[in-house]
């Protein structure tokens, strides 16, 4: 994987990539450190896209697990879970069960 800075890529784009083998990926990276992927497409753009996308909620929950387990909230039980939940939903503003028929 190739690093390439934020500044030089807004700046010489095209150039800064051509450097960068076909297929390999680019980590764009600014002062406050890496900001973006830039991924080759090299086949299925649809599928390629579903993985991507599925590679992306995988780190995202990855990253709540960790703060759940920062803050003590992956201990909780189902009773405290259904308390929180119950809860919430109480505070909600104008929401009205309906009834059908």
């Amino acid at each position: 994987m190739r690093q390439v800075s934020l500044r030089e890529f807004r700046t010489r784009g095209a150039k800064a990539l051509g450097a960068v083998p076909r297929g390999e990926t680019v980590l764009l990276a600014g002062q406050q450190g890496p900001a973006y992927f830039l991924v080759p497409v090299l086949g299925d753009v649809a599928m390629e896209d579903r993985e991507l996308r599925r590679a992306m909620a995988k780190a995202s929950l990855r990253e709540s697990w960790a703060r759940a387990e920062a803050s003590g909230l992956d201990r909780m039980g189902e009773e405290e879970i259904d308390r929180e939940i119950g809860q919430a939903r109480k505070s909600r503003p104008g929401r009205k069960s309906q009834k059908i028929g």
